[in-house]
């Protein structure tokens, strides 16, 4: 029996009552997806549903998701592709300590690991980074008690009922019992996770490798990374003299990739990059810099014109200043100053023809959090000018600009999907306090201060999707709201989400911000 529980304005959770059942749900979702479905994204008992509601209404996804989950395919659990082999070295470091735990030796837990069957249920935690499980597999193995700070790529783990394999180094609580070559995930590639919902994996033993596997990846980047020496192009048209606290490439995101790991990314505030980028007469979804909190210094090495929107703070060229919110000519040697904000905290540098940089999955955007697309500008990188252009600058601009609100805003709560997981007087007082943005904010999420929300379950909520503007609530009882970077999956449940209209209003409000949310219509 399939369960719907509302999750925002754009998406549907669909809850099964087991993993076997969330794999059948998928695969029956996948077979008949209609046009407006965004992401499917599988978890350990859920199934979140993503839609464009220009294209299909929410109300109509619910439709179309009961009659997957009562039609004829709803049994089908595996992709009926060919085996995906992934080669292992059977060397973790905790392999002696699982076979102890379980009660048999190391060379058994690596047969049985190699001669099961495995699917992936679900992705999660970092892009690429498949759950898989199997009917053969007859071990629950408990996640160390004290997480490493550094698991290394390649590196394959237990948890749970669960086998997986980290594609890029990262913290990581998982029992390490081998090691793999295989290339999991490479963003330049057309499908860039080798390990996606439903495929079938066998793990295929290999020798030792002649050569630490620390030592092999010593010389990688980051998927999709370009090293600041590389990014000097014959073409260049602007030199960074200072990012500033932070800068990075935006456009207007990745989004359709969650079943995957990857989040959306892309602009904090969306609708301040569309009209930068529309103020010089470029098409909306080129790429602009999104600076925070200002400080960010730059020299042209042509003539430009250039726009800055967003965070409100001085502007200058060559120590003239400018007005924000107009497109301005950036004469080649002249040294453009986005000076430390008064207002707001991120500010959209656009060009006309916007940033010419590689699209990594469809997007030009860098994700702070997976290391996904151009890393963060750095001093004496150089940028070239793509050819975006789409109309020419307008003369003027009459709409009447000024400074986004940063001092107390009011934001639009849609309901989540786990209000049930708190007290009853919890969604009251989240509509009916102050609340406070903390210095812990950045494009991963956004931390509030405030009362505490007192559950009313204990445990832990098996991970399930998520989207940018989730509210999530840890045990301190402390809400997070999700960031454009944020995870594409989590297990701490949902009280509300912010509706789409107020995510670049919430991407200004700066620490000590005063926040009060309302119910959206």
């Amino acid at each position: 029996m399939v369960r719907l529980l509302p999750f925002g304005e754009r998406a549907v959770l669909a809850e099964a009552g087991s993993l076997a059942e969330v794999l059948g749900l998928r695969a029956a979702l996948a077979a008949s997806r209609p046009d407006g479905v965004v992401d499917l994204v599988p978890a350990a008992r859920t199934v979140l549903v993503r839609v464009d509601p220009r294209l299909l209404p929410v109300a109509a996804a619910r439709a179309w998701i009961e009659r997957a989950a009562a039609g004829p395919t709803a049994g089908v659990a595996a992709s009926a592709d060919a085996v995906v082999e992934l080669p292992i070295r059977y060397d973790g470091d905790d392999l002696a300590a699982v076979a102890a735990h379980l009660g048999v030796t190391p060379d058994e837990v690596a047969t049985r690991h190699a001669t099961a069957e495995w699917t992936v249920a679900f992705t999660g935690f970092a892009p690429g980074f498949g759950y898989l499980v199997s009917e053969d597999w007859p071990f629950d193995v408990p996640r160390r008690s004290s997480p490493r700070t550094r698991v290394p790529t390649g590196a394959v783990g237990l948890a749970g009922e669960f086998t997986g394999a980290y594609p890029r180094e990262t913290p990581g609580g998982w029992q390490l019992i081998g090691t793999t070559t295989a290339p999991l995930f490479d963003a330049a590639a057309e499908t860039p996770a080798l390990l996606t919902p439903g495929t079938r994996v066998r793990f295929a033993p290999t020798a030792p490798a002649p050569e630490d596997a620390a030592d092999a990846e010593a010389g990688r980047d980051r998927p999709g990374d370009e090293p600041a020496a590389a990014r000097t192009a014959a073409s260049a048209a602007v030199r960074v003299v200072d990012p500033g606290l932070r800068a990075t490439l935006q456009d207007q995101g990745r989004a359709g990739h969650a079943a995957a790991g990857v989040a959306a990314s892309g602009a904090a505030d969306r609708a301040a990059l569309r009209t930068a980028q529309r103020l010089v007469g470029t098409a909306e979804d080129a790429a602009g810099i999104e600076i925070v909190m200002g400080g960010f210094r730059a020299v042209a090495l042509v003539d430009l014109w250039f726009a800055v929107t967003g965070a409100w703070g001085p502007i200058r060229i060559d120590g003239r200043l400018v007005d924000p919110y107009t497109a301005q000519r950036w004469p080649a040697g002249g040294e453009l100053h986005v000076d430390r904000f008064d207002h707001g905290v991120h500010g959209y540098l656009a060009v006309r023809g916007g940033w010419d940089v590689p699209r990594v999955i469809g997007s030009r955007s860098t994700d702070t959090l997976a290391g996904i697309g151009p890393a963060p500008l750095a001093a004496g990188d150089t940028l070239a000018v793509g050819a975006d252009d789409i109309a020419a600058v307008p003369a003027d601009d009459l709409h009447p600009w000024g400074a986004p609100a940063d001092d107390a805003i009011e934001v639009g709560l849609a309901p989540g999907p786990r209000a049930d997981w708190f007290a009853a007087d919890a969604v009251p007082l989240l509509f009916e306090s102050v609340w406070t943005v903390s210095g812990d904010a950045d494009r991963v999420g956004v931390r509030l201060d405030g009362p505490v929300l007192q559950r009313s379950r204990e445990g832990e909520l098996p991970s399930e999707g998520m989207v940018p503007g989730a509210i999530q609530v840890p045990p301190s009882g402390q809400p997070v709201i999700l960031g454009p970077d944020g995870p594409v999956t989590g297990g701490y449940p949902v009280i509300a989400v912010v509706v789409d209209a107020s995510r670049d209003a919430l991407a200004q409000a700066r620490p000590g911000t005063r926040i009060r949310f309302r119910h959206a219509r």
